[in-house]
């Protein structure tokens, strides 16, 4: 199913192949040979989400732009089963195992793998050819690359990342944080209202 959102439609090479029931919203371009599996959404929310070429985006999975971030996703990139992609930047030939999650403003250098349900935080840089073991955090400036037992290494790095005010724009110390989380966010959301079908 393709939506016009914010007067944009997709743009999908004729040799790639889409899932009926896999989503494409909004200003989206897929390239040649793309493969985009059932129930995969990929949803430009304000900002432009590209693949590149001969790209396998697996089952459920989820890619998603906002203005602040946009996507792009190099050639030969494998989206695995669940996985998650938010306003990021992957490399070409780059495996994203089942289950993992790649935040906003992160950077994935080429040949990179990020095996299942490893963790990709908040505006953090993998370099080429790295690996993020099964289960584990990239995380910060410097990068880390952490055990998800060593919680409270993660959180110091996370935390110095600013999730709710990169991402949202709002001081993690408001003491409503998430009812304005919620409302702010609900509104952006809400411009779905408006979108056509495509296809």
């Amino acid at each position: 199913m393709q939506f016009e959102h914010l007067g944009a439609r997709p743009r999908i090479h004729p040799d790639a192949v889409i899932a009926p029931t896999a989503v494409i919203s909004g200003d989206v371009v897929i390239g040649a040979d793309c493969q985009v599996l059932h129930g995969a959404v990929i949803t430009a929310e304000g900002g432009a989400i590209t693949l590149g070429e001969n790209v396998i985006v697996m089952e459920n999975a989820l890619i998603r732009a906002t203005s602040t971030n946009p996507v792009h996703i190099g050639d030969h990139v494998l989206v695995g089963p669940m996985a998650s992609v938010s306003g990021a930047t992957v490399g070409d030939e780059v495996f994203l195992a089942t289950g993992t999650r790649i935040f906003n403003g992160a950077r994935i250098g080429a040949r990179s793998e990020v095996r299942i349900n490893a963790v990709v935080h908040l505006r953090t840089e993998l370099p080429e050819d790295a690996v993020v073991p099964i289960g584990w955090v990239a995380v910060g400036e410097p990068l880390q690359i952490l055990s998800p037992d060593r919680h409270d290494e993660i959180w110091a790095a996370q935390r110095e990342l600013d999730f709710p005010g990169y991402v949202f724009g709002l001081d993690r110390s408001t003491p409503d944080l998430m009812v304005q989380l919620t409302e702010r966010y609900g509104r952006s959301l809400a411009r779905h209202a408006d979108d056509r079908r495509a296809d």
